[in-house]
């Protein structure tokens, strides 16, 4: 029988420690992005447009939010499905934000 202990690449084992763990972080900020906006909009008055320039930025957070966590899952092989979205609760409008979504710089 193999041992396990003598199997296990060092180097890689690393490689997958520090990955796991950039998918931990991700998924944090992600989840994170989401509650800043779930909260923004729990506190707006009802039958008001939530469309406001900080809700758009809470958006475009958690869109960014998502695309660095989608990459970092396909990085690992783990794909993305719409019922991971769907578990996570990524609203649509978050999905279709997904990317870089810096704000531009004031001159």
């Amino acid at each position: 029988m193999p041992d396990a202990n003598r199997d296990v690449d060092p180097l890689r084992y690393e490689i997958l420690q520090e990955q796991t763990a950039v998918l931990a972080r991700l998924g944090t900020a992600l989840h994170d992005a989401l509650q800043r906006l779930e909260r923004f909009d729990a506190a707006a008055p009802p039958n008001t447009e939530p469309a406001t320039p900080v809700r758009d930025l809470l958006v475009g957070a958690a869109g960014e939010a998502l695309w660095y966590y989608v990459v970092q899952r396909e990085v690992l092989g783990f794909g993305v499905s719409d019922n991971l979205l769907r578990d996570l609760r990524v609203p649509r409008e978050v999905q279709l934000r997904m990317g870089l979504n810096r704000a531009p710089r004031k001159p």
